[in-house]
């Protein structure tokens, strides 16, 4: 039933000490006694904003005042309060600016279609009954504006809505753990890419008409600048769809991790890796996968007839690599989790793990006892003396990202000779090396297409002339060469 779902009301707020008591007070009751919860994220205001919404805690039982010690932004701070409405557990959430410019009292109409299951996302609309220009409750050239770029975004997206850039909305909260809104933009247009993220993901959209306001005290955005990332970042969404150039955020695979298959590349890591098996034989074998990602690996192991066992941190990329192992467990990888293991393996696959943790030498020295003589290990490791790393270094930057070269998450950074001596000097023997080239066909899916695939056989061509300068992983095969019982 819809009054059994949990609501909750993220309280958009920045420098608003003096609109956020009316606003909360334009809040219907029936809305208070409906909501699971309403709570404040306070962008680390330069006034007493939240002092002010702590006085009406005891007016409001169901108000929480959080506040973030330094400033994120209105992106930043979305990402925050989103989080927030995960982890609380809500089926439905509300945004709504505590400055009063969206109008509370329409609360129930933009809960009703998320309600009654007619959509995912509604926006709170103030330019469906076309008025505000002429009365006063916004200036004729946010008016004009707004229409302008909103109908230049329809186009490139391939949408019809009559207004891209509300913050007035509800969002279906299986909808927002759907995609990756942490890699959105902190800024100003991170409202834009959840609507292109919305219609990546085929959600349903609805449009309420709410009444406009304007109060030219208000803090704003740079309405040019703010154009223009709206632009850049809906022909990005649009580049990505037609296949042109690819762009994580749109991305949105079936299993919602942050990784994505890495086999439309011929000379990926994965690719050559599993070509690697392939040539040794799948069939009956047993394989130990540390890691799995989306799981790609993993399902094309278990069509080739091997039994797979695999150990991953992520809940959700576990559940998807439960289809295809035999058992994963859904643990970080560390010595107790290894100790479990009672299998000895012909194959361990630690494919993009090790610059991920803290003591990799003692993983590898470790995974010896789960590998039977003369078993296979194979290691991918990124190469930090990339043409990349090394370009951005002499520009003075190391620039960390979500994954790839300087993923943020990484640990360690091998070269070529460190990535070698880091696997010889824990006892594998080193039986073949093979180097992937730089993933352009991921950022250009184009190059994939028959009449362009030369440009990437001429970049491996390159990788293997200049391994340490073009090469974006090193891929490792390794035996071992000692009796897993008395290891």
């Amino acid at each position: 039933m819809p009054d059994q779902q949990k609501i909750g009301i993220f309280i958009v707020a920045y420098n608003a000490e003096s609109r956020i008591a009316q606003t909360l007070a334009r809040i219907p009751q029936a809305i208070w006694a409906q909501i699971t919860e309403a709570y404040v994220v306070d962008d680390c205001s330069t006034d007493e904003t939240v002092q002010h919404a702590m006085r009406l805690k005891d007016v409001y039982p169901k108000l929480r005042v959080l506040r973030s010690r330094m400033n994120q932004r209105y992106g930043g701070n979305q990402k925050i309060g989103f989080q927030y409405a995960i982890d609380r557990g809500f089926d439905i959430l509300v945004t709504l600016h505590a400055d009063g410019q969206y109008a509370p009292e329409i609360l129930p109409e933009i809960l009703a279609p998320v309600l009654e299951n007619r959509a995912d996302i509604v926006l709170g609309s103030r330019m469906i009954r076309r008025q505000g220009a002429g009365d006063g409750s916004m200036p004729l050239y946010k008016y004009g504006g707004n229409l302008l770029l909103t109908r230049i975004l329809n186009r490139l997206a391939g949408m019809n809505l009559h207004e891209f850039h509300t913050g007035y909305r509800a969002y279906r909260m299986r909808f927002l753990e759907s995609v990756p809104f942490w890699d959105n933009t902190d800024d100003w247009h991170f409202d834009t890419e959840i609507l292109l993220q919305g219609l990546a993901r085929q959600a349903s959209i609805a449009e309420i008409p709410v009444p406009p306001c304007y109060d030219h005290s208000i803090r704003r955005a740079n309405g040019l600048i703010y154009a223009v990332h709206c632009i850049q970042t809906t022909l990005r969404y649009a580049m990505h769809r037609n296949g042109i150039c690819y762009s994580r955020n749109y991305d949105l695979n079936a299993s919602g991790s942050k990784y994505s298959s890495k086999f439309a590349d011929p000379y990926s890591s994965h690719t050559l890796l599993y070509r690697h098996l392939e040539a040794q034989g799948l069939a009956g074998k047993t394989v130990l996968e540390l890691g799995v990602g989306d799981a790609s690996l993993t399902q094309r192991l278990a069509e080739q007839g091997t039994v797979v066992d695999c150990i991953e941190l992520n809940s959700s990329d576990a559940r998807t690599a439960e289809k295809y192992a035999r058992q994963v467990w859904n643990e970080a990888l560390d010595f107790t989790q290894l100790d479990q293991v009672k299998e000895r393996y012909d194959i361990v696959i630690a494919a993009d793990i090790l610059e991920h943790l803290l003591y990799p030498e003692e993983i590898l020295s470790k995974l010896k006892a789960c590998v039977k003589k003369g078993g296979l290990l194979l290691v991918s490791l990124p190469n930090v003396a990339n043409v990349y790393v090394r370009l951005n270094l002499l520009l003075g930057r190391f620039p960390y990202h979500s994954k790839g070269l300087l993923d943020r998450t990484h640990l360690h950074f091998y070269t070529r000779k460190s990535a070698e001596r880091l696997v010889s000097r824990t006892g594998w023997e080193i039986a073949g090396r093979e180097y992937s080239s730089i993933p352009v066909a991921m950022v250009f899916p184009f190059l994939r297409k028959r009449g362009f695939r030369f440009f990437l056989h001429a970049l491996h061509g390159l990788t293997m002339l200049f391994r340490g300068l073009f090469c974006y992983q090193f891929l490792l095969y390794c035996r071992n060469p000692n009796e897993s019982d008395l290891l």
